[in-house]
């Protein structure tokens, strides 16, 4: 009489006996953060995980690539993009126009330091920031240094550019389609 827990097949997705798991092919949206002629770094941006190609199938730093990825047979250390169902560049840039109307608007009913969302019509979303009045520049250049946040939430919200539109003690950062 065989013992139902000395089985050590699985089938995909299930635990196998020695706790890893048949099929780790994991499908989302991830953000290139580093890629050269060899390799690429993608990150996921919802979760954050990190995933080293061992392969550069094609992607640039900034492209956001829906798709799926499957460790690297045998040691799994490293990944492979096994599947890209989109992939598109994204851009971050400061606009010569100052925030509109609207964006003003709302950064007049907030606080210094506050900030507000708001979806876009059609796709995208806004952020209005409030700041002093003298630290809008170093705000903009902080937004623009620090591209990865800013470019994973555009990545989660299907966009392809972000704008970043500032006056004196406002700034907008538009995530736009």
């Amino acid at each position: 009489m065989s013992n139902p827990t000395d089985s050590t097949e699985s089938t995909p997705g299930e635990r196998a006996a020695d706790g890893d798991t048949a099929d780790e092919t994991k499908e989302s949206t991830f953000l290139v953060t580093h890629a050269d002629d060899d390799s690429a770094v993608l990150k996921d941006v919802h979760d954050g995980q990190v995933h080293a190609l061992t392969t550069n199938p094609g992607v640039d730093v900034d492209d956001a690539v829906e798709g799926a990825v499957a460790p690297d047979p045998p040691l799994e250390l490293s990944w492979q993009l096994v599947a890209v169902d989109e992939r598109r560049s994204l851009s971050i840039d400061e606009s010569e126009e100052p925030p509109t109307a609207h964006e003003q608007s709302l950064a007049a009913d907030q606080a210094v330091g506050e900030l507000t969302r708001e979806p876009r019509a059609g796709v995208g979303e806004l952020h209005v920031i409030t700041v002093a009045e003298e630290k809008t520049a170093a705000a903009v250049a902080d937004i623009l240094a620090d591209r990865e946040p800013t470019l994973s939430r555009a990545a989660r919200l299907g966009v392809n550019r972000v704008e970043i539109r500032a006056k004196p003690g406002v700034i907008s950062v538009r995530y736009l389609p």
